[in-house]
């Protein structure tokens, strides 16, 4: 083998490992990038998420004027498919005058809902927190302008049931049209949250 042609490998090798250096300081210097602008969208994101959720609570329960953790009532709901994220109890002045759940579950994909129900097991009101659904089917069960047959929206029309009756799509409220999958994915959902309050009040 001749010298022009073992300097060609060398130059072959030696260029090889150039460029794998060079992709390797670019990917560190990627994720680094990343790294950072997850430490500073991070927090932002948690508080507006957190405000998203104060609004919904203060709109379900709008007779309370304070919403107290109860986070060490979170865990297992009774389907077991579904997750409390956070429950709060409603108080007026330092009464408890009922609760507040967020809890997410599968719906045709996923969603996550706040519920509030009086001492009494009465809905106070439910909303979206996110929906994951198809468009134009599980998706209008957040659409303010879509009307279940009772004249109401999907999520309004939850307000002064009772929590006793249980929550049975197309039995005990009005299912979304044609998103048969979501209606009953938010009737486990509104039964697992009106039980786990049920249990702390």
């Amino acid at each position: 083998m001749s010298e022009s042609t073992n300097a060609k490998k060398s130059d072959g090798i030696g260029s090889m490992i150039k460029l794998g250096l060079i992709l390797a300081a670019f990917s560190i210097g990627a994720c680094t990038v990343l790294a950072l602008v997850n430490n500073v969208t991070a927090p932002v994101i948690d508080a507006n998420n957190n405000s998203k959720a104060k609004a919904a609570m203060k709109e379900i329960f709008p007779s309370a004027d304070d919403f107290e953790s109860a986070k060490e009532k979170c865990g297992t709901t009774a389907s077991g498919v579904t997750t409390l994220d956070s429950m709060y109890y409603a108080k007026s002045g330092s009464d408890i005058i009922g609760a507040v759940v967020q809890i997410s579950g599968p719906t045709y994909d996923r969603s996550t809902i706040i519920v509030g129900m009086d001492n009494d097991g009465i809905v106070t009101g439910m909303r979206y927190l996110e929906n994951n659904d198809t468009k134009s089917f599980g998706q209008n069960g957040s659409d303010p302008d879509y009307k279940v047959k009772s004249g109401d929206t999907f999520y309004g029309q939850f307000a002064g049931k009772n929590s006793a009756d249980g929550f049975v799509a197309g039995e005990t409220f009005d299912a979304i049209t044609g998103a048969t999958i979501t209606s009953n994915g938010i009737a486990t959902m509104m039964n697992d949250a009106c039980t786990a309050m049920g249990e702390c009040l």
